[in-house]
């Protein structure tokens, strides 16, 4: 007992080595205490926000544009559901990142191969995503911070297939739990339900290109804030969206598109979504953005009177029609052929077939993505001479007659001036300018030039809006041309020529008009003199139908000078065409119709060259065939002009064309009532 008490020896060697060890513990627990504070207290929110961002992703909820209607409601361009394929390339293919995987994500295999079989692919199409996937991750490793791996294309979703069927929809949702990374989002895509019809004035959707992003997208963008994006970019454009590429779908693009919204999900660490109560409670406010949809076009355009054109168009390979509102202005149909069926063009099949398609129309002789009713400018033939014989008349001034339009000249069939024969179309005999215009007499119309000169037609012709844009918009316009005595003394050096003077008075040489602008001029001959900005959206309606917008005719800046004499004179001249026995386009009239025009021969100066196809040579020496219109002639509602590129003659080609639109314009006009105010469904695809 007593030995138990006496001290030991080196027990106080352990007393001083027990305080070091106390020392140590209380230092080490006290750095971890510090650690702990820091991380909890002063850094908490930040390391939360991080964890929170590694769960949470904001995914956009897409729009859906705007429809477009026609006159009367029936539904001409629309969206309907695709269901896309993304995958994200770290999640479908984990070993294509560089480093040591953590322990949650450890068990993840490669599933590329698995959807590549359920997608159908072909091992080469195969192959080439594989690649892209894998260049996607090559600088990329398990390792990088949060913020590196937001920004990495590796953990990025990467659109694999577009509108797949619904088979294959079905598979993939099935298999959902066996293919990480890949999700199937569903977006709207462009639908025509009337496929070719209309294509060249509806226009088409494409994706925005690159050179257009990278302005509205600079370097440094992320980081801008939300007054300089909106400035650069009001719309929001990002990678991959569409944007209206050409025709209403372009010129309308800021009311159409509507703004996208967002949505926030959670994710696991196998790149699945996770939806249910303790989902939600994941999520902070506001968890959800709403998109606005974008707004709906009320079209002038008659899509049945479209129907109409294009059947009395069927004969023909090439060419253009439009019909005007000669009240108002309104477009009513704009035909251009050869078309192209916009769904091909707007993404919904894939960007191989957008490919396909456009290097397929591109390559075409016929220019079938040209619209000829604005874009393309051609000789007007006669359908020029009223507007000659319009300046004659307004030449004479009171009291003196620089041309009598009752005198007669003799056509011989030909007009010699110098060492130059200038033809004819007959043998007329003796005309005044009435029976000059329905029978359509070059030489007479030759005199009245060298009477007249060519800066007087030209200024009438420029009056009437030849030779000028109309300003309609929708797609890139040719001013066409009608020259006076300055453009040919640049042009030629002060050579001017009469030559160059009686061709324009007859709608040849250097004369150049469009189907749009002739339109507009007969229009303004039809109603009086009223020149009309042509119009072709008719109001702005809320997805409920309601107008927000109507757009009121809207008549040029200049009313186009004319006495109402001068142009009855015309007009009576005109109606002569059709219904007079001497008249160009009396073998072909409709007795029950009351029409009144003026065709057209316009010859082409197509030289053909040494081993050209002579299917080409047939094709391309033929004129081109026009008829300007107007009805009924006493009453004037639409005028229609038809043309047909090297469609041959106008009196016998385009004139039947052009009555038979007519016809069928009637025919809707009393078998339907006004514009109705509720919308009409799509045509079924």
């Amino acid at each position: 007992m007593s030995n138990l008490l006496v001290p030991r020896e080196g027990a106080s060697e352990f007393r001083k080595r027990y305080k070091w060890f106390a020392a140590f513990a209380f230092l080490a627990f006290a750095v971890l205490l510090g650690r702990l504070f820091q991380l909890q207290a002063l850094q908490g929110a930040e390391y939360a926000a991080i964890a929170h961002d590694n769960i949470v992703r904001r995914v956009e909820v897409p729009t859906i544009r705007g429809t477009i209607r026609d006159a009367y409601g029936h539904v001409i361009a629309s969206s309907r559901p695709s269901s896309n394929v993304t995958v994200v390339p770290g999640r479908a293919m984990p070993t294509a990142v560089a480093g040591r995987r953590p322990a949650s994500v450890a068990d993840l295999t490669d599933t590329w191969s698995k959807l590549a079989e359920m997608l159908r692919m072909n091992p080469d199409e195969s192959a080439r995503f594989e690649a892209r996937l894998k260049n996607a991750c090559s600088e990329t490793s398990w390792q990088d911070s949060p913020e590196d791996r937001r920004r990495s294309r590796c953990w990025r979703p990467m659109l694999v297939r577009e509108d797949i069927s619904r088979d294959i929809e079905a598979l993939l949702r099935e298999h959902g739990s066996e293919l990480g990374g890949v999700e199937i989002v569903t977006t709207p895509v462009r639908f025509y339900p009337y496929k070719n019809l209309g294509s060249h004035v509806l226009g088409y959707v494409g994706e925005i290109d690159a050179e257009t992003l990278a302005k509205l997208r600079p370097a440094g963008y992320d980081e801008m804030s939300a007054e300089q994006k909106q400035k650069l970019n009001p719309l929001d454009y990002d990678v991959g969206d569409a944007v209206g590429a050409t025709g209403v779908e372009r010129a309308w693009e800021s009311y159409l598109r509507g703004q996208a919204g967002w949505e926030k999900r959670v994710i696991d660490a196998h790149g699945r979504w996770h939806g249910g109560p303790e989902a939600e409670r994941l999520l902070d406010d506001p968890k959800r953005q709403e998109p606005i949809l974008g707004r709906d076009l009320r079209l002038t355009i008659d899509i049945e009177l479209m129907q109409a054109v294009e059947r009395a168009m069927r004969p023909y390979d090439a060419g253009a029609v439009v019909a005007v509102d000669v009240r108002t202005g309104r477009v009513l149909a704009a035909y251009s052929k050869p078309n192209f069926d916009p769904n091909d063009l707007s993404g919904s099949g894939g960007k191989a077939r957008v490919r396909e398609t456009y290097a397929r129309l591109s390559s075409d002789p016929l220019r079938p993505l040209l619209d000829k009713t604005m874009s393309g400018a051609f000789q007007p033939g006669s359908t020029f001479k009223p507007f000659s014989a319009l300046a004659a008349l307004e030449a004479n001034m009171p009291g003196s007659t620089l041309l009598d339009p009752d005198a007669t000249e003799r056509c011989d069939g030909f007009l010699m001036f110098g060492r130059r024969i200038f033809h004819c179309t007959h043998v007329h005999g003796k005309v005044n300018m009435h029976d000059a215009i329905a029978a359509s007499c070059n030489v007479y119309f030759f005199k009245l030039a060298e009477t007249v000169g060519m800066d007087r037609i030209s200024r009438m012709a420029a009056d009437f809006g030849l030779g000028e844009k109309t300003g309609l918009g929708t797609n890139p316009e040719a001013a066409g041309r009608v020259p006076n005595r300055s453009w040919y003394a640049l042009r030629y050096q002060g050579q001017f020529r009469i030559g160059f003077t009686l061709n324009e008075a007859i709608g040849q040489g250097d004369a150049l008009v469009t189907p749009l602008q002739l339109a507009m001029a007969y229009a303004a001959l039809a109603n009086g003199g009223t020149l009309y900005s042509p119009e072709i959206v008719r109001a702005i309606e809320t997805s409920d139908g309601e107008i927000a917008q109507e757009f009121p005719p809207r008549v040029r800046p200049h009313k186009v000078d004319v006495k109402p004499e001068n142009l009855t004179r015309v007009v009576e001249a005109l109606r002569a065409v059709v219904n007079d026995p001497r008249g160009t386009a009396y073998p072909v009239r409709d007795p029950t119709l009351d029409i009144a025009g003026k065709t057209g021969t316009a010859q082409t100066g197509y030289i053909p060259k040494k081993g050209d196809d002579p299917k080409k040579i047939a094709y391309y020496s033929r004129d081109h065939a026009w008829f300007a219109a107007f009805a009924p002639s006493k009453a004037p509602e639409v005028a229609v002009i038809v043309f047909l590129e090297h469609g041959g003659s106008g009196p016998t080609q385009a004139a039947p064309v052009a009555i038979q639109i007519v016809r069928d314009y009637e025919r809707l006009q009393a078998t339907r009532g006004p514009h109705p105010k509720t919308p009409v469904k799509a045509a079924p695809p």
